[in-house]
């Protein structure tokens, strides 16, 4: 839309008061009715096949064929319906992607390949063939991650000498030390620490006989890597074949314990399905036992991830309650809702989910008194300051009965938040000053997620809980309105770590600008109100693709989505504009987009897992964030018509 659009009369169609409170009303309602008798939302977390391919590595880790005898029933018909899952989700040219309209991607591909193979499929066949020349388009197996490359190394299916080194000695070294494992992000440090028992003890786990996966192999062999980190890792495997090796022994009792102790009081290691994978797995190696109580609920809480449907299996990466109960209940809040007894119910149950006891994060907060929440619904040693400021926004809507235990609760996440605030200024997610570069080069760092370092999105949801707690003038939150003013880019907008993309960086940056009392009439505001307005679709609406993150000049577009056309607006309203074209665009679009029952469709892949490696759509978002958007504009300063 142009500059002469957007500030054009609107035309007069049905008054919109009457439309909003219908929608708002409708939308309410539906979410109301998703509550649990407990009082917590938990939509489905969606993601890509990898989560299938590697649940069907697991059967064969756990339960293999006896050799050339048949499998077990259990375990292929396991196999069998993810695969049906992983084969419903081929692309047309043969591969496999990791978001809906994505390009193929070659790891996510190669386990695909693989899975399908165990389960049956023959290289010979059209959907097999078209695969296998893709992988090898694509490079290879030899291309594939780090991760892919290391879990085929337990079935002999990749040469264990070519895959990255992760030895068990890293947890033996100081939280002093420069590159110790409270350096990296927690979901790797939770993924490395099984990974490395794995890497230490090299299993060998059978495959059924013939399988093999030769055909995705290339002639080329895998360029030397130059680098400080390489040659470590050259030196670490003469290390292993001499056999020096005097703390062996000492670190992998070390890891046994830290996975232990992290099993308490948690849904599995990281209550995330690749660490809760990779725990099972590392203890299995290690002796334990099936039936062994710890092993066995390990296994069950994995297995709780599985959702049935349809003659196919699929996995949620894990659970959300405590993030969606807190933007459904703020959501419902800044609709009028607040006097719902649902929101009752989940402020009793947001609170029943506080930490109160230390975490990974107190080896750089050390004497500080815990508090905030999680994410998933138990996670103790893993509480995050993006869902404890959500939570913190969420209760100033919701009450909860005992009003002096809310209010505790209260101080004890603003105190803790505050501790966990970054020397620059802003707030990551799980631990503070999580920024150390170097370890980007390690050799098993591609995925991409080796370092949380602090971003605008949370960063802007700190300032407005902390504002809504009444600290808009405390020096931490004029400490990350600096943060947010320096990490703007140069078009006006802000990345999104943990939400596609630009638009959702821009809508919470800008959220927490308004919240800290920034002038709207300020050069950086209005610049980012036009950076949103200038990407807005026909249809009226919003839309991002995960392509984005590759590359920086698709962002912004794509097809209209609910939830992104829902943070449009709510970052066109942080900048003071509730009466332009585009807004009113925007909000038919959100009108009439929306069914009868108060739902709104949307497919697309929204949320951020790790840019560029692992994404998500979270199935609330189109539900609570469009309650928000259109809420807000019911409130908004002045009335206008559509």
């Amino acid at each position: 839309m142009t500059a002469e659009s957007q500030t054009a009369a609107a035309p007069v169609r049905q008054p919109v008061l009457h439309r909003l409170d219908q929608a708002i009303e409708r939308a309410g309602r539906c979410l109301l009715d998703l509550q649990s008798p407990q009082g917590y939302w938990n939509g489905e977390l969606e993601a890509d096949t990898t989560l299938e391919s590697d649940y069907i590595l697991f059967q064969l880790w756990m339960d293999p064929p006896a050799p050339g005898g048949p499998w077990r029933p259990r375990a292929w018909d396991r196999i069998q319906e993810a695969a049906r899952y992983i084969r419903e989700r081929q692309t047309a040219s043969g591969g496999w992607s990791i978001y809906p309209g994505g390009p193929d991607n070659l790891s996510a591909s190669v386990k695909a390949y693989f899975a399908l193979k165990l389960a049956g499929a023959t290289p010979e066949q059209p959907h097999m063939k078209a695969a296998c020349q893709r992988i090898l388009e694509l490079g290879g197996i030899e291309r594939t991650n780090s991760y892919a490359r290391i879990y085929l190394s337990f079935f002999g299916l990749y040469d264990r000498d070519r895959i990255p080194s992760i030895p068990p000695e890293l947890i033996l070294l100081s939280p002093s030390a420069y590159l110790n494992i409270y350096e990296m992000s927690s979901w790797t440090r939770a993924i490395v620490v099984p990974l490395s028992v794995l890497w230490a003890l090299r299993p060998q786990r059978p495959v059924p006989d013939g399988f093999h996966l030769e055909e995705l192999h290339t002639p080329q062999q895998e360029p030397p890597q130059p680098g400080f980190f390489w040659m470590v890792d050259h030196l670490l495997k003469l290390l292993e074949r001499s056999g020096f090796l005097p703390h062996r022994r000492e670190a992998l009792q070390k890891c046994e314990q830290w996975i232990l102790e992290r099993f308490e009081n948690s849904d599995g290691l990281g209550a995330i399905f690749p660490s809760m994978l990779n725990s099972i797995l590392a203890l299995h190696a290690l002796g334990y036992h099936t039936d062994h109580p710890v092993l066995a609920r390990a296994i069950r809480q994995l297995e709780n991830l599985v959702i049935r449907e349809g003659g196919t299996l699929r996995l949620q990466p894990c659970f959300s309650p405590v993030w969606d109960t807190a933007i459904a209940a703020y959501g419902l809040g800044v609709a009028g809702f607040h006097d719902h007894p649902g929101m009752a119910r989940a402020a009793q149950w947001l609170l029943t989910k506080e930490v109160r006891r230390p975490g990974d994060w107190a080896v750089k907060s050390p004497g500080v008194e815990p508090g905030g929440w999680y994410f998933e619904f138990a996670n103790e040693f893993y509480p995050d300051i993006d869902d404890t400021a959500m939570v913190l926004l969420a209760l100033r809507y919701a009450a909860a009965p005992d009003d002096e235990a809310q209010a505790a609760a209260e101080r004890r996440a603003v105190h803790w938040i505050l501790a966990m605030q970054s020397k620059n200024g802003g707030w990551a997610a799980f631990d503070k000053d999580n920024n150390r570069q170097i370890l980007n080069e390690v050799p098993f760092a591609d995925h991409n997620a080796m370092l949380y370092p602090p971003c605008a999105d949370i960063t802007g949801r700190v300032v407005e809980g902390l504002c809504a707690m009444g600290l808009r003038n405390h020096p931490a939150v004029a400490r990350g309105v600096e943060f947010l003013r320096r990490t703007q880019e140069p078009d006006g907008s802000w990345t999104g770590r943990w939400g596609v993309n630009y638009i959702y960086g821009t809508c919470f940056a800008l959220r927490g600008l308004r919240a800290a009392g920034v002038n709207p009439r300020e050069a950086r505001i209005i610049q980012a109100g036009e950076f949103i307005r200038s990407y807005q679709n026909a249809d009226g609406g919003w839309g991002e693709s995960c392509a984005s993150y590759d590359d920086p000049g698709q962002k912004a577009t794509g097809p209209s989505t609910a939830s992104q056309t829902a943070w449009a607006l709510m970052a066109l309203f942080a900048g003071g504009d509730y009466a332009t074209v585009s807004v009113q665009a925007g909000v038919e679009y959100l009108l009439r987009t929306q069914d009868e029952d108060g739902r709104w469709e949307d497919s697309s892949f929204t949320g951020t897992g790790f840019p560029r490696v692992f994404y998500l759509n979270y199935h609330l978002y189109a539900q609570y964030f469009p309650l928000m958007a259109l809420a807000e504009y019911r409130a908004r300063p002045t009335r206008v018509s559509l």
